[in-house]
């Protein structure tokens, strides 16, 4: 199954001329019904229909059919209804302009100071009585499967993009923790080492001369007490286990974006804290290269569904 991103955009148009009766002699009225959908990123599937009232009936089906195929992602739906005669003007009927000249005379008799109405807004009203005679129930529908299929191809597309970058995230995740792996049993002795001498130091004990048994045994115990402190093969092991399990869910596919952001919130951990065990320039410099690593894969992954 593949990644999909929650971020698309697809459109498409259904032109239906002759389909509204016009008596104009200048040609029968056209229309053209327009559909678009986006989506972004959000932690939930949050839909938002901006539709024509002569679409608004239809907005159940439209809304189960996005459910049916989309689980994550801020989606908005939008609609338009474009109706012209051949010359591309909509065409005012005497019965609407009576209606409209009726209603403006009642209005400014309440308000005189109320603006007339503007040749767009009777040409706007023109086109909202001649778009509201047709039947859009048999064009909306196959209408909309095919921008959502388009949505869904986009978003598949787009998911690839940010698997294979997130493939590539990992490569080089392993390749730091590689290089940090032989690092932790010689930081752990040179830090052991380092800690013998400082503690013969001061006893202030001359060259040649032994310790003497209960504090050199103390001497070890803090040691490796220390050494425990300090070594972080605990943390790269389970770094490793986390990329592991983020390829696995690559390869899978499907709904693995919440689980992906988790993942990446527990790599972010093992790095911080492997920075902040570090006693060597070396291994903090890993631990900084990952988590630049690590935050460029999360930015990635608030966008998987």
């Amino acid at each position: 199954m593949p990644v999909y991103s929650m971020t698309g955009y697809a459109s498409a148009q259904h032109s239906t001329a002759n389909a509204l009766p016009n008596a104009d002699s200048r040609g029968p009225a056209a229309a053209q019904l327009g559909l678009e959908i986006r989506s972004v990123n959000s932690r939930f599937l949050d839909l938002t229909f901006r539709l024509p009232e002569d679409l608004r009936q239809f907005e159940p089906t439209l809304r189960d059919l996005i459910i049916g195929k989309l689980k994550r992602g801020k989606v908005e739906v939008r609609a338009s209804i474009e109706t012209t005669n051949a010359s591309g003007v909509p065409e005012a009927s005497p019965k609407l302009l009576q209606r409209l000249n009726s209603a403006q005379d009642s209005i400014k008799s309440w308000l005189p100071l109320a603006s007339p109405l503007s040749v767009a807004d009777v040409l706007r009203f023109a086109a909202s009585e001649q778009s509201g005679v047709r039947d859009w129930s048999e064009d909306l529908m196959p209408l909309a499967q095919t921008v959502v299929k388009e949505l869904l191809g986009a978003r598949q597309r787009e998911g690839g993009r940010l698997s294979s970058m997130l493939s590539e995230r990992l490569e080089q995740l392993r390749a730091l923790a590689a290089q940090a792996t032989p690092l932790v049993p010689q930081l752990v002795e040179q830090q052991r080492q380092r800690f013998l001498d400082r503690w013969k130091e001061a006893m202030a004990l001359t060259e040649g001369s032994t310790l003497p048994e209960a504090a050199q045994d103390r001497a070890l115990t803090e040691a490796t007490a220390f050494a425990i402190r300090i070594d972080v093969a605990e943390e790269i092991t389970r770094l490793n286990s986390h990329l592991d399990e983020i390829e696995r869910l690559l390869k899978k596919g499907g709904e693995v974006g919440k689980r992906l952001d988790f993942l990446i919130q527990e790599l972010h951990r093992e790095a911080n804290t492997m920075g902040s065990k570090s006693t060597a320039l070396e291994l903090t410099h890993i631990s900084v290269d990952m988590k630049v690593l690590i935050e460029q894969m999360r930015e990635q992954v608030q966008n998987i569904e």
